[in-house]
């Protein structure tokens, strides 16, 4: 239940006259200009540009219901009982011109920041939107638990840099789980702990990654609790709702253009606005003039322009996409309602950093089918990418589209090319071969389980060949070996890796199925998840008749034949170079900075977690710290801070009826206690339990 108790210090139902005097006392002295001190978060400079230039529903019927005709819907955000924060990121409040210190220490802050107190000139909305998700087209959906708060104006003497991505002068701010919307269909508008703090992560470790995504000032939790069953396994239980402050230019995505779709040949659903033409004419011009103000001006053809603006969202999402499969980085859910019109990276739910590598890496456990697998990220951006110009057309021509989306391909493959040959060392010459080499080091990890980001860490530690020293070469291969085998998976990782998850009866039905009834076959599966069955079952069978010796042998050979090819094309890059050593040293410099040595892996975010539900928000805070130089050694900043101290993880610490959430049991989390692993680790083997839906 919403906590709609008072606000102030004094009980109404007791005193009400006091009340109303000090709050009147309060509105006088302000105007009087005398010393009554106002959170910096009531100094908010807002201009909510977009309820002024995108139509507004102007129902204020309560509950969830079909919004017609317009972008946004006014909302009241439901406060919380007790809202405290859990950490802020200083960073990301510096865009709003706000110091992190002082809005972690503003009594008011929590409120403000959770949508339970109403900031001067904020305006709370909803965003209507549309999608089409796992491929279907879903109809209306829209900001089911996020609300916008309004947009504000940028401070004085903002970074250029920033603002070179964001021309509007203004970011939107938006907080997660405030409460119900139009939009929230079954749902109670309501985010968790363990949801909000992943999202509060994982927004600004991409930021400092270098990737662009939306931004999160803080996170606030609370007394008030809402029922969650998180494995759907009809044993929900109470969590604490918490709600994140989110920040960006803009929040529109390809689904804000699907609410004019006509009526899906497949589902039969349409856009709730499907006929106003000139709402998706307004809502372009808006998107282009804020945001591509370099489109608009360039191209007064009004065709001209929108086919610019599609080749730029194209051109942002192929890059966007290139450099989430050179950290490893798996999204979950590539729906078109969670893709950014800015090519930001949008909406953190089931997303999942790859330890071992493997193409077929799923991060999201509703996942079934894989369709949002790590390799298959890129065809879904471009798929989605096809839907949007769709609900453009006939603002955007088709066949302009489509020879705009005929450039994706090559566009993606630049910018994963040239992210690799940072992550590789290749500076100064670019090679054919060198996507043969890269396609190699990435089956030789395939094959060996080896870990994705310590892997490319580790090869800034293998040095160019130099002349006539065959001897020590082969001294430094063998050396770079060992060091490349810490990182790879041991036999029962392997087996483990390689189990099938589909029981063998059911598999063999289906095999047969396929042969016997083709149609039924592709109403209930798919080849591409029998294929991986078989592939996994294939590579069960010769591990079982592998021992860990002849494992790590052939491990060895292949890494060994892998870094004698990568030697040669080092030996390239030397080719007349007078100074070796200034190469060596600008080569490694630049892979520590393209080669992360900290993401936020599972595990880390799991111990936040668990350490959070327990009281103790330091070691979210203290990730928060190790995530903002996610290039650098840190010292001091190793291990987790529980770490030599008394770690408040046991079940009977815990608030009354609560147990260990996301995933893990509480036996990990002793073992977490017991073994404690450094942020730049391999994952632990309990970290293998997380299930992410």
């Amino acid at each position: 239940m919403a906590y709609l108790g008072p606000r102030l210090g004094v009980s109404r139902i007791f005193l009400p006259h006091v009340t109303v005097f000090r709050a009147l006392c309060t509105v006088r002295m302000d105007e009087m200009g005398l010393a009554v001190g106002r959170s910096s978060l009531e100094r908010l400079d807002f201009d909510n540009v977009a309820l002024k230039k995108l139509p507004l529903d102007p129902s204020d019927e309560p509950g969830v219901r079909l919004v017609k005709g317009a972008c946004f819907s006014r909302v009241i955000p439901e406060p919380l009982n007790n809202p405290r924060f859990v950490a802020v990121s200083g960073e990301a409040l510096a865009l709003l011109g706000l110091d992190g210190e002082e809005v972690m220490n503003d009594p008011l802050g929590p409120e403000y920041l959770s949508g339970s107190k109403v900031m001067p000139g904020s305006e709370p909305a909803a965003h209507c939107y549309c999608g089409h998700q796992f491929g279907q087209f879903a109809g209306q959906l829209g900001d089911g638990a996020a609300c916008y708060l309004g947009e504000v104006k940028v401070p004085p003497g903002q970074n250029p840099e920033l603002l070179r991505e964001n021309p509007s002068g203004r970011w939107e701010i938006q907080v997660k789980g405030a409460g119900l919307t139009p939009y929230s269909r079954k749902a109670d508008g309501r985010k968790v702990l363990r949801s909000s703090i992943r999202e509060f992560l994982c927004s600004e470790a991409m930021f400092f990654l270098g990737i662009p995504t939306t931004r999160a000032g803080s996170v606030v939790t609370s007394d008030s609790k809402v029922i969650r069953d998180i494995y759907y396994s009809g044993n929900p239980r109470y969590e604490k709702c918490s709600v994140v402050l989110r920040i960006a230019p803009t929040f529109l995505r390809f689904g804000s253009f699907e609410i004019f779709k006509p009526a899906d040949e497949f589902t039969g659903r349409q856009g709730p606005s499907y006929g106003r033409e000139e709402i998706r004419g307004q809502m372009l011009d808006y998107v282009i003039e804020m945001f591509y103000p370099e489109i608009q001006r360039d191209h007064p053809d009004r065709v001209e322009r929108n086919v610019a603006f599609f080749r730029e969202v194209m051109s942002r999402t192929a890059r966007l996409v290139a450099q989430w499969q050179c950290v490893g980085f798996c999204h979950g859910v590539l729906n078109t309602d969670n893709m950014s019109v800015l090519g930001l990276t949008l909406d953190y739910g089931p997303y999942g950093f790859m330890d071992r590598f493997d193409p077929d890496f799923v991060c999201n456990a509703s996942d079934n089918s894989g369709r949002y697998s790590y390799k298959a990220q890129p065809a879904i951006c471009r798929w989605n990418l096809v839907k949007l110009a769709e609900a453009l057309a006939p603002e955007l021509p088709p066949d302009r589209a489509k020879a705009v989306i005929d450039e994706y391909l090559d566009q993606f493959n630049r910018f994963y090319l040239e992210n690799m040959r940072k992550k590789l060392g290749l500076l100064r010459k670019e090679e054919p071969e060198d996507e043969i080499l890269i396609t190699e080091l990435l089956r030789t990890m395939h094959d060996t389980g080896a870990d994705f980001t310590n892997t490319f860490r580790n090869l800034a530690q293998i040095s160019c060949p130099s002349e006539g020293e065959t001897e020590r070469d082969e001294e430094i291969v063998r050396k770079a070996a060992e060091l490349l085998l810490e990182q790879c998976a041991s036999l029962e990782e392997l087996k483990s890796a390689n189990t099938p998850t589909m029981d063998p009866r059911e598999l063999s039905m289906l095999l047969s199925m396929a042969q016997s009834n083709p149609a039924l076959f592709e109403m209930i599966s798919d080849r591409a998840t029998i294929a991986r069955q078989l592939d996994r079952m294939s590579k069960l069978k010769v591990l079982l008749e592998t021992s860990q010796d002849e494992l790590r042998a052939r491990q060895a050979q292949e890494w060994t034949s892998w870094i004698a090819l990568y030697r040669k094309r080092l030996a390239r890059e030397l080719e007349g170079q007078s100074d070796v050593q200034a190469v060596q040293e600008e080569r490694a410099s630049v892979m520590d900075g393209a080669n992360p040595r900290v993401v936020l892996r599972n595990y880390i975010a799991q111990n936040a977690i668990e350490a959070a539900e327990s009281g103790d928000f330091s070691e979210v805070r203290r990730v928060l710290k190790v995530l903002e130089k996610p290039f650098s050694s840190q010292p001091g900043l190793e291990l987790p801070a529980w770490v030599g101290s008394h770690r408040r993880t046991e079940q009977g610490e815990r608030d009354e009826g609560e147990e260990p959430q996301q995933g893990t049991s509480s036996s990990s989390s002793s073992s977490t206690a017991m073994n404690p692993v450094p942020y730049d680790s391999k994952p632990p083997a309990w970290a293998r339990q997380i299930c992410v839906t």
